[in-house]
């Protein structure tokens, strides 16, 4: 969903990549139905491994609760959001991560426009 934010709030300055570190490939379908919700079309997206990012580094690396395995990509900004993984959630508390990822992405982008932290 971070991604998705991303793309929504910043697509035309910079470049959003999502990763877990148990990818399964398929996008969990609480997550499109819940940014279907708000008019945003996840059906393209994919789940994607720590492996698939830029391994030479990255402008930002947000983590948002490691579990098992925090990527150890070269990034001149890192940060943890500490945000609970909603997989298992029941509708409304799946809601209140989006709205919360949502959030921290938007003042994220404004972070990046505001220190020139473009890709």
């Amino acid at each position: 969903m971070a991604e998705a934010f991303g793309k929504i709030n910043g697509s035309k300055r910079y470049q959003f990549l999502s990763a877990g570190s148990k990818p399964s490939g398929n996008v969990n379908p609480k997550a499109i139905r819940s940014m279907s919700k708000i008019g945003y079309d996840m059906t393209q997206h994919r789940s994607k491994g720590i492996s698939e990012l830029p391994q030479d580094g990255v402008d930002v690396m947000i983590s948002m609760g490691c579990g098992d395995a925090c990527p150890q990509i070269p990034a001149k900004i890192r940060s943890e959001w500490e945000i609970p993984d909603p997989k298992n959630m029941d509708e409304d508390d799946f809601k209140k991560i989006r709205d919360l990822i949502g959030r921290n992405v938007e003042k994220l982008i404004k972070h990046m426009d505001n220190n020139g932290s473009q890709n």
